[in-house]
């Protein structure tokens, strides 16, 4: 590329598709899951399993590319790094576990809660992601991170605060379960992708590998647990209706979004930093909650939610001002 590296354009540009992708995988999940059919909704743990599929033909493409184009280079190249090398490969096997079970959390709490409480709820992620990274990497955190960690805390909690609601009590006692397993949903996903996202980054320092070939060997092992776990939870769903049951332009979106995060997170880490990684955070959660209130209509914003987003947000911005020296990194989220 003719650009360097740490070229304005570059960085903006890749902030740019990261908002878009972000904000758009969150609200097409969304409306997913809460639109009404004729026929079966499609199935989570089927998405989950196409996504990896599409993200192994994705990085062996770049793979592909990287060797010039020639197929006995790379043939080559994934027999020495993933079949000649078998414990190297098997590290993958943790994060790829853990990321699958994340991946079905999502879908569980997109269709518990409403796009923009997902939104702010999951920047946990950056919480759990630095108490991993202190205690797996002996990463340090400079004062005005620890202060943003403690503000993030804070609105998270102001913005799952119970609110008063109109309607009979069998619908708020529902509504309040319903909020409760998406909350729950979210926290383990949380928690799981700081772990994953710490562990992944420790293997990638760790090797030479390219990340698009440490990728193929992560959604390998992704594609297999998740398969196994589609036909354990969905099996007879779809040995009757088949694996693509219910896909539709909008269920095919969200597989396409999802398959490509990963793979757009990296060139950001490539072209951005972390201070314009938490611009994007930020945005993608004003642009979901906008959308959610005026376009999908599933949203009623209280004071408290925007006080708790404002806070949010202001930890984003905060924990990237010494993100630099404290180096703490979510990979893949």
């Amino acid at each position: 590329m003719v650009s360097s590296p740490n070229s304005p354009w570059l960085k903006y540009m890749s902030l740019g598709v990261l908002v878009v992708q972000t904000a758009s995988l969150v609200l097409t999940m969304r409306f997913s899951r809460t639109l009404k059919e004729d026929g079966p909704r499609y199935l989570a743990s089927s998405a989950v399993v196409s996504a990896e599929l599409l993200k192994i033909f994705t990085c062996t493409l770049l793979v592909f590319r990287d060797n010039n184009f020639r197929l006995r280079e790379m043939n080559q190249l994934l027999r020495e790094e993933i079949v000649n090398k078998p414990m190297e490969t098997m590290k993958l096997a943790v994060p790829a576990g853990i990321y699958t079970l994340q991946n079905n959390l999502l879908y569980v709490a997109l269709s518990n809660l409403d796009a923009a409480t997902y939104q702010v709820t999951y920047q946990l992620k950056i919480l759990t992601t630095a108490l991993f990274s202190v205690s797996m990497l002996g990463k340090r955190l400079g004062s005005y991170q620890w202060i943003s960690l403690l503000l993030l805390m804070a609105g998270i909690v102001l913005v799952q605060w119970p609110t008063e609601s109109e309607g009979d009590s069998e619908k708020k006692v529902l509504s309040a379960s319903s909020q409760f397993v998406g909350l729950m949903a979210v926290l383990v996903a949380c928690v799981s992708s700081g772990f994953a996202g710490v562990y992944f980054e420790k293997i990638l320092k760790e090797t030479k590998q390219s990340v698009w070939l440490r990728n193929i060997q992560l959604g390998v092992f992704s594609f297999v647990f998740g398969f196994v776990g589609m036909m354990v939870y969905d099996g007879e769903a779809v040995r009757e209706a088949g694996m693509f049951q219910g896909y539709n332009l909008v269920a095919c979106t969200v597989v396409v979004l999802q398959a490509m995060g990963g793979l757009i997170i990296a060139v950001v880490i490539k072209y951005a930093d972390n201070i314009l990684k938490g611009f994007a955070t930020s945005l993608s959660i004003i642009v979901s909650t906008v959308i959610s209130y005026f376009v999908l209509k599933d949203f009623n914003p209280t004071g408290l939610f925007f006080f708790g987003a404002v806070l949010v947000v202001a930890a984003t911005f905060l924990y990237g001002y010494e993100s630099k020296p404290a180096g703490v990194s979510t990979a893949k989220m």
